[in-house]
């Protein structure tokens, strides 16, 4: 399973998805089965690091990440990179239509639909709240592992 995580810059929800849903595998024994990565609708943040407050966030849960990680943009390749297209809110999702304009595979999620809530994964640009969107995440990452 190959799952692409997309937020706006790449730099905040979506790398914490990618090492939260690492860690998960990881403990499962399941990091044979998957292949993770992350990617940003905009271009804003292209070549950044994670945000320090993110990285923070996943230490404080003993969640390693990749120090290395920079931000990337989706590109229409990743459609067939991957086997799903995990959005964090329904603007990734309006966005990504512009470089993925057909999802004939029913690829393109929102990550907080497989915890069968239709709502956005809190966004700690805005609310400062790295907290709320680590438990969204997680909560999302345990769902969509069943």
């Amino acid at each position: 399973m190959k799952v692409l995580f997309v937020c706006h810059g790449n730099i905040c929800r979506s790398p914490m998805a990618e090492f939260i849903l690492k860690a998960l595998v990881k403990a499962r024994g399941l990091e044979g089965l998957y292949y993770i990565e992350s990617a940003a609708v905009s271009t804003e943040e292209i070549g950044n690091p994670i945000y320090p407050p993110a990285k923070r966030c996943l230490t404080q849960h003993g969640v390693w990440f990749d120090p290395g990680k920079r931000a990337r943009q989706v590109t229409r390749d990743d459609y067939n990179r991957f086997d799903r297209i995990i959005c964090m809110d329904g603007s990734n999702l309006r966005l990504i239509r512009r470089i993925i304009p057909n999802d004939p595979e029913g690829k393109i999620h929102l990550m907080m639909s497989y915890t069968g809530v239709g709502r956005d994964v809190a966004d700690p640009w805005y609310t400062g709240d790295f907290e709320e969107t680590f438990q969204d995440i997680l909560e999302g990452c345990e769902a969509m592992l069943g």
